[in-house]
């Protein structure tokens, strides 16, 4: 029988049963893609990186002025959403149990570092992309937003059930 790294408890809340060497992994992923996010919002990377456009959704791609209220309107908003799922991540991720909101903000921040990630490593449905050798320097990365994936479906599993 496969043990769930997520499942739902007895009485409320969500039981964590991720390995150390996982948890370390997690611990690690927010405080990077804080640095990202905080470049961002900076303007240092305003536009030019696409894997962090990935958070921040075009809504009128065909109106400049458009795009550029909306923009203003609600980029802030996302930002502070998306840190504030990160912060969660990192202050929880050596808890052996979670409310389900908790839980929500672990699935926003698994999202937001497997769509920059994914963007980073070109992965496409097809999955052509994948290195074949495990010398290959994406390798490691790859495993992540794997295993990534993998726990954002134990995550939407265990919301479900």
């Amino acid at each position: 029988m496969i043990r769930r790294r997520v499942k739902r408890a007895r009485g409320g809340g969500f039981e964590l049963r991720i390995p150390a060497d996982e948890r370390e992994l997690l611990r690690s992923v927010g405080p990077q893609l804080r640095e990202v996010l905080v470049r961002e919002a900076a303007g240092a990377q305003q536009g030019e990186d696409s894997a962090v456009a990935r958070l921040f959704p075009v809504a009128y791609p065909d109106d400049e002025d458009r795009q550029t209220e909306y923009r203003l309107l609600v980029h802030d908003e996302l930002l502070s959403s998306h840190l504030g799922a990160l912060a969660v991540l990192e202050e929880t991720a050596d808890s052996e149990r979670l409310d389900e909101d908790q839980l929500l903000a672990w699935m926003r921040a698994l999202n937001h570092v497997r769509l920059v990630l994914g963007t980073r490593l070109d992965v496409t449905e097809d999955g052509d992309e994948r290195p074949t050798s495990p010398r290959d320097p994406r390798t490691p990365a790859f495993a992540v937003y794997d295993y990534l994936t993998y726990l954002q479906g134990e995550i939407i599993e265990a919301l479900s059930g």
